[in-house]
Order: C-alpha cells, then sequence, then structure tokens
C-alpha cells in the first residue's frame, strides 16, 4: 500500500517500484488523501484553460484512472480536501475543512479501514518533513504513522465500525528524490557535457542544509520499468509538462548511472538486515 497526498504523488514517487511488484503478481493498492481540489495547473501548455480551472477536480480523477490504469494498481480515495500550498509571508491561514487541519486520529481512522480491509504487508509514505513541505504531504505522514501502529488496535478503532483488525510488518517513507541519486545524476551529465537540471537544486539545498540527513535503507532495482513510471507521470497532464525538467535526463544515463529507487525503512515487524533491494526482505523469508 503506498499511501500519498494528491493524484500525481504516487507516479512521481515509487512508481518503478510499485511497477515492478506489479509484474511479479504483488498486489498493490494506492491511498490518496485528497482529490487535488487546489493544485495549481502547473502544465504551461494547459494554463488558461477554463475547463480544467473550472473543473479541476473532476480532470484530476481522470488523470489518476489513467495513470492507474498504466501502473496496473489498485486505488483509492480517502476523499480529503486538498489544503493547498500556502504562500506569502507571512503565511495564510489554511482553507476551513481542509485535509491539514482535520483531527489527525480521525483522519487516520479512514485509512485504518483500508489497512483492515487490503491487508498489506508493506506500507510507503512520506517521512515527517513531507518530503518537502506541503501541508498535505506532512498530514499524510501523520495519519501514516497512527494508522500503521494502530491498525491492530480494536479499542482505539473498533472492528464495528473500521473492520476486522489486522497489523502491517513494515513501513517505509519514500526517499525518491535524495541528495545522493541528484548528486550522481548531475555529475554524469556534466561529465558527458550535457546540461543538467539539477545544479539549482544542489544549490538550494546547500542554502537550506537538507538532503544529508536521511537514512537510504532499501534501493530497489527498477530501471526496466521507468518508462512506464514516465508514462504514468504524463498521464498527469495538468501537473506536468512533458517537455519539462522532470525528463532530462535521457532514459539510458538514468538506468546506468542510478537505476533503483530509494526508501527509508521506518518501522519493521520483521527481522531484516540493512542495506535492503526489497520491500519484502524478512517478509518473503518468514512466509
Amino acid at each position: 500500500m503506498a499511501v500519498h497526498a494528491h493524484p500525481d504523488d504516487e507516479s512521481s514517487k515509487g512508481a518503478a517500484t510499485m511497477a515492478k511488484y506489479v509484474s511479479e503478481g504483488v498486489d498493490v493498492l494506492v491511498v490518496t488523501c485528497t482529490g487535488g481540489e487546489r493544485g495549481s495547473i502547473l502544465n504551461p501548455k494547459l494554463q488558461g484553460d477554463k475547463y480544467i480551472e473550472e473543473h479541476i477536480h473532476e480532470v484530476r480523477k481522470k488523470e489518476m484512472d489513467e495513470a492507474r490504469e498504466i501502473l496496473g494498481i489498485k486505488q483509492e480515495w480517502l476523499g480529503f480536501v486538498d489544503s493547498g500550498l500556502p504562500e506569502g509571508d507571512p503565511l495564510p491561514p489554511l482553507p476551513e475543512g481542509c485535509f491539514a487541519l482535520e483531527d489527525v486520529d480521525k483522519a487516520a481512522g479512514e485509512l485504518v479501514k483500508q489497512i483492515r480491509s487490503f491487508r498489506p504487508q508493506v506500507i510507503t509514505t512520506y517521512d515527517e518533513n513531507g518530503g518537502y513541505p506541503h501541508p498535505d504531504h506532512i498530514m499524510t505522514y501523520k495519519i501514516s504513522v497512527v494508522a500503521f501502529e494502530a491498525a491492530d488496535d480494536t479499542e482505539k478503532y473498533p472492528e464495528t465500525e473500521y473492520g476486522p483488525a489486522y497489523r502491517p510488518q513494515k513501513l517505509y517513507y519514500n526517499q525518491g528524490f535524495n541528495r545522493p541519486r541528484t548528486e550522481a545524476l548531475h555529475k554524469a551529465l556534466l561529465d558527458r557535457g550535457l546540461e543538467s537540471p539539477y545544479g539549482d537544486w544542489l544549490k538550494r539545498w546547500d542554502e537550506a542544509g537538507m538532503g544529508r540527513d536521511r537514512t537510504l535503507t532499501t534501493h530497489v532495482p527498477c530501471a526496466e520499468f521507468f518508462e512506464i513510471r514516465d508514462k504514468a507521470l504524463i498521464a498527469h497532464a495538468t501537473q506536468i509538462d512533458p517537455d519539462g525538467g522532470w525528463f532530462r535526463v535521457p532514459m539510458d544515463i538514468q538506468k546506468e548511472v542510478w537505476p533503483t529507487e530509494e526508501y527509508e525503512l521506518a518501522q519493521s515487524r520483521v527481522a531484516t538486515s540493512l542495506p535492503e533491494d526489497d520491500l519484502f526482505a524478512g517478509i518473503r523469508d518468514n512466509a
């Protein structure tokens, strides 16, 4: 089970990993917390389209449908309302009724229902920083941790309302946008005399002191599924410009230099040894 904040997050974070496991016969479910209703239209080719602006929720749902089919996954909505990304100094208050202002335990209960129904062995989500500090990503982290820890707690979440208790075995944080990967691709492009889209990223990370404090415990080999990942991402047309920075690194360089997707093992209820190359390490051995 991969828990994400908005439609499109599933295709930019761990999509090749999911496609790999689907190809092996693993059941994969994406749980999307919000509909992305307050997301901006980031693809310049679609900006100014009145229909999209007025029907963004419906459009993003259709984009999610297409990405789901490309990845071969199952997908469920939690039904919370996008909080938007507040901007300004000082930041404006979050809109009333949005996901980030929900009671954490109550919102986690909706995820507990999904966990108890789907019964995943492995759950992936964001770290405490949300991957980046979007309020919905941070809230996704919060409810994911609560739900992972309490999915078998029938006093907190009674079976009559939330379904039969279940205990997932491993919880991971997505760390696909990690510094070692970014530095390796940046260097590979420059060494080949090519332009790198990562120079500004690394400069901002240096200025903010970011990117060196995470532990990459798990490297999943999935290079043969990078094309599927990109196709799913492009399906989110309002969010992704197919001619934009996401796709400026030639595929052969990506596969050669960094053929994996990375995760940080946050909690494990099975014995495993680090580093791993499989989210099911320790689970397969005990099956």
